[in-house]
Order: structure tokens, then C-alpha cells, then sequence
């Protein structure tokens, strides 16, 4: 199982359309929160580009410099795209929206002449972003259904939280960020138009920044567990203890530890006891079978590393195997 590109490739698509025609606005209407919105989306677009560039590392095989695989590179680039989230949307448009907001005054409201037909500055940011709604939503709705395949029955939270895949993740929050933030730049340059107030065009922007503070926060801190290393799900800790349990000469597990190097792939280390009578090939052969039920059940888990011991503690064997070998 790999990592989806399909949101990913949805997204780079919408962001980068949608940026331009921000851009346009933002050069005609002299709107802050419209200029906020198109850095965000400009973003976006490249962050997709970085998530495409770190599935495409952490897929390179085990060499003698990693020999578990590059998976966490997928990891770093999250993080990377969280901290650009923070500092290249969130920073400017909160900067932005603080200019405008110390200066109303700070770009004029213009026109634009499409067709012959003169479009208001104000008409021309709702068009626009009306029309960036729409698409994010599209966007946003290929994230959502990718994100509802992984996680199957989970809830919404608990699959955020467990995830080890953090690409559907990341766009999925990162498109929520984009309608809140439309939604909001939406709001700004109506009621600074309507109260004429141009005060609260830089009220909506610095709102869009804190927005992308927040989401760009809680990224950087799912990335961080992960680079940090996390153990599997604890439904697939219980799937292992069960399989172990039912080998024959099984007497007991002492610990069971698992960590993630990727989104699939997994390392397991775990303690086997087995009862006094079985002899050194047997507990070979019961190994073997351990682990080939381990990774039929659970192909992520490509590195078994298996210590095995008689109850009277005379006879140990290490085992070390990898599914890379297979």
C-alpha cells in the first residue's frame, strides 16, 4: 500500500489555477485578505510538490547508509510543508493583514475591464472567490474520500490521530484551511465594503494567518511524533501477540515492541518463551511459521527480529529476518 497521490495531484491542480486568479484580483481590488489568500494558495501548490517529492524518497530501497529504508524522508517533508504553512501563509498574511490594518488606506479598490465589461473591484473579488470555493471544495472532497478509504470504520479524530500516512492528512487539513480561509477573506472585503470600513479587509487577513498558524501548529506536531518514531496501532500489537500465541510450544511473551520507519513499514522485536522440551529446530521451525503468519496478516511489518527461549532458560536463539528478503 502506498501513499495516495490522487488528493495530492487534485490539490497542486486546484492551488495553482486558484492562486492566479487570487493574484488578478488581488492587483485589481488592492484587497489585502484577497493578496493573503493568493500567497496561501501559492503555497499550497508548491507544499504539494514537496509531498510528492518526499513519497518519492522514502520509496528508495534499504542501503548500508539506511538499512531500514528512507521511509521517515516522507516525514521530514511533512514537516518541511508545515513550517512553510507557517511561515510563508501564515507569516504573510498575517503581516499583510497588520499593514492594512494600521493603514486602511494601504491599496485602492480598482476595476477591472473584462470583455468590455467593467467589473467593480468588490463584484471582482467575489467572483473570484467564489469561484476558489468551488474549487476547493472539489479539492477538498477527493481529499476527504481518500482519507475515508484509509481509515475505514475509525472515527474522523482517533484516524487523525493514529495515522502513519501523513499525506492525505496534511492536504485534507490543509484544504480545510483553504475554505475557512475563502470563507473568511469572503466576509472581510464585504463588510469593508458595506460598513466602509477598509479596516476590516486586514482583520479578515490577519484571521487567515492565525488560521494557518493553527493548522500549520497541529502538522508539525503530528510530523514530530512521527520523525520521533511511534509504535503500531495497538490492534496490530494484540493481531501479534495472538499469532505468537497460537504457535505451537508457545509458553509465554515477554516484550513486544514495534516502530514505524514509514507509513508501511514496520520493525518488530519481540520475546518469545517456549516450553522446555523443544529442541533448538523446532523453536527455528516455529519461528519460521510466526513470522510467516505475521506478515500475511500484516504485510507493513518488514523487519522481525524474534528471541526465543526455553522456559529453563538453558537453550536461547536470536532470530532476525526481513521482509526485504522475501
Amino acid at each position: 500500500m502506498a501513499s495516495s497521490k490522487k488528493a495530492i495531484y487534485a490539490a497542486i491542480l486546484g492551488n495553482f489555477a486558484i492562486a492566479v486568479t487570487k493574484f488578478l484580483g488581488a492587483a485589481v481590488s488592492g484587497s489585502s485578505a484577497m493578496l493573503a489568500e493568493g500567497i496561501h494558495s501559492l503555497v499550497d501548490t508548491g507544499n504539494g510538490g514537496l509531498l510528492l517529492l518526499g513519497i518519492r524518497r522514502s520509496q528508495r530501497p534499504p542501503d548500508d547508509t539506511h538499512p531500514y529504508g528512507y521511509g521517515k524522508a516522507l516525514y521530514f517533508y511533512t514537516l518541511v510543508v508545515a513550517i512553510l504553512i507557517f511561515g510563508l501563509g501564515g507569516g504573510f498574511s498575517f503581516y499583510e493583514g497588520l499593514l492594512h490594518t494600521l493603514d486602511p488606506g494601504h491599496g485602492a479598490t480598482g476595476s477591472a475591464t473584462v470583455f468590455g465589461v467593467t467589473i467593480g473591484g468588490l463584484m471582482l473579488n467575489t467572483v473570484v472567490l467564489s469561484a476558489a470555493i468551488v474549487f476547493e471544495a472539489l479539492a477538498f472532497r477527493t481529499a476527504w474520500n481518500e482519507f475515508n478509504l484509509q481509515r475505514g470504520d475509525t472515527s474522523f479524530w482517533e484516524a487523525v490521530r493514529t495515522s502513519k500516512d501523513p499525506t492525505t492528512v496534511t492536504v485534507l487539513f490543509e484544504d480545510s484551511a483553504a475554505m475557512a480561509g475563502l470563507i473568511v477573506a469572503l466576509i472581510g472585503v464585504h463588510l469593508a465594503h458595506l460598513l466602509e470600513m477598509p479596516i476590516l479587509d486586514g482583520i479578515a487577513s490577519m484571521a487567515i494567518g492565525l488560521i494557518l498558524f493553527s493548522v500549520a501548529a497541529f502538522l508539525a506536531w503530528e510530523s514530530k511524533k512521527l520523525l520521533v518514531g511511534e509504535a503500531a496501532h495497538p490492534d496490530v500489537q494484540a493481531d501479534v501477540r495472538a499469532i505468537a500465541n497460537e504457535q505451537p510450544g508457545v509458553a509465554g511473551l515477554g516484550r513486544v515492541l514495534t516502530l514505524h520507519m514509514g507509513p508501511y513499514n514496520l520493525v518488530l522485536n519481540i520475546e518469545i518463551n517456549f516450553d522446555a522440551n523443544l529442541t533448538a529446530a523446532e523453536i527455528t521451525q516455529t519461528v519460521n511459521a510466526f513470522e510467516d503468519a505475521v506478515r500475511e496478516a500484516h504485510p507493513e511489518i518488514t523487519y522481525i527480529f524474534v528471541e526465543a527461549e526455553s522456559l529453563s532458560g538453558r537453550r536461547r536463539v536470536a532470530h532476525a529476518s526481513s521482509g526485504q528478503d522475501t
